[in-house]
């Protein structure tokens, strides 16, 4: 069975969660601020966290930010409209998604099993299947091996989130295509693309910062202009 923590200060909300949860048979754990939150990241095995931004005693970007420091269990920030800055923010911190409130639950729930696929594929405590053969990808100075889920950049090993790792993959198995924002949402997120989303620029900029050398003037993931991004081979 696998255990959500979910975090809010809006009992209503928590209450709500675990119902939609429980009917799927997630086991759920509740905290109500973001220390409580670390705290439980720290001592259970999780295999995702649903995470409120705006609490008492700990917020939820500060919660992602020491959460990121220990695992990579996705999480999903639970926003308000008015908290789309902050959304942002928590993009850039390692969130893996985020969902408006008020939700719909049908929404909710096709979000977390995206997030957990993609965990447990990644290794987050279940080997790969049989039949998923051994493939290692390298281009210039990177390699991703699909069997560990395991990538490094000039023989030095990089921690990625799996989302990270789905679109790196993405990228690695296609070289020299050229991929629009709304194709690598509807590929790694395995949902329809609203055009507004501002997800995959961030986590762009994010996987930059983790394979290039100079995230500013990356070697690798390049952006084509009006189009989308793609993945050189490496060339300077």
């Amino acid at each position: 069975m696998y255990k959500i923590l979910v975090c809010d200060d809006e009992k209503d909300i928590v209450s709500a969660l675990k119902i939609y949860l429980g009917a799927e048979n997630y086991e759920v754990v509740e905290a109500s601020n973001g220390k409580e939150a670390v705290k439980i990241a720290r001592e259970q095995e999780l295999h995702l966290i649903l995470l409120d931004i705006m609490m008492p005693v700990m917020d939820g970007i500060s919660a992602l930010n020491e959460i990121r420091q220990f695992s990579n269990v996705p999480v999903i920030l639970l926003t308000a409209k008015s908290e789309e800055i902050d959304m942002i923010l928590g993009l850039n911190v390692g969130a893996d998604d985020y969902i408006t409130k008020p939700f719909r639950p049908v929404e909710l729930l096709a979000r977390v099993k995206a997030q957990i696929r993609r965990y447990m594929m990644f290794g987050g405590g279940a080997l790969a299947s049989a039949e998923e053969e051994k493939q290692v990808i390298r281009i210039g100075g990177i390699e991703l091996d699909d069997a560990s889920k395991r990538v490094t950049v000039e023989g030095e090993e990089v921690n990625l989130t799996p989302t990270e790792y789905a679109m790196l993959k993405l990228f690695m198995e296609n070289p020299g295509r050229v991929f629009s924002p709304a194709a690598i949402y509807q590929t790694v997120w395995n949902e329809s693309y609203t055009g507004s989303d501002r997800t995959v620029p961030v986590h762009i900029r994010h996987l930059r910062e983790k394979i290039e050398i100079n995230a500013a003037s990356p070697r690798y993931l390049k952006v084509v202009w009006g189009q989308g991004y793609k993945f050189d081979g490496g060339g300077r």
